[in-house]
């Protein structure tokens, strides 16, 4: 069960979160192109298109603490240090992308904010990247396991 778990984890995460930081991370440089070409309706589709694609998977992507949990809690390792430090900055990505990505891309979207919006709005998508790869390394090394990874 241990295996089916882990395998279900690891796949959420590629298939839910990696999506989320690809589209995030492209999204502040479209919204520049769009905000210099307000009549491109290509541009302006490709905002669009990456805010969906942040929406979606980000919705998707509850499931990989739901399985993570289920995991760690299968392995016995629910007060590792490193799970507990792995599910706060979880929890802080979460945060930065509800509360600082995603309005900020709304704001974009409905034609308000400029340039600077995106740069701060590039700045929030790289705290939230930061904090996924953070995770990532602390899912993979586990400091203080006696697994030998």
């Amino acid at each position: 069960m241990t295996k089916f778990l882990l395998a279900l984890h690891v796949l959420a995460a590629i298939v839910a979160v990696g999506p989320v930081t690809v589209a995030a991370s492209m999204f502040p440089p479209a919204a520049r192109r769009a905000l210099l070409a307000p009549d491109d309706v290509g541009a302006a589709g490709t905002v669009r298109l990456l805010h969906r694609i942040c929406r979606v998977y980000a919705g998707l992507g509850i499931a990989v603490p739901v399985l993570g949990f289920a995991t760690a809690s299968v392995m016995g390792v629910m007060g590792d240090a490193w799970l507990i430090v792995s599910a706060a900055l979880t929890v802080l990505a979460a945060i930065v992308l509800v509360v600082l990505v995603l309005p900020r891309q709304e704001v974009l979207l409905e034609g308000g904010g400029d340039r600077g919006t995106t740069v701060r709005l590039a700045m929030f998508t790289g705290v939230f990247n930061l904090l996924w790869a953070t995770v990532t390394v602390l899912m993979i090394v586990r400091p203080g396991s006696t697994t030998g990874a």
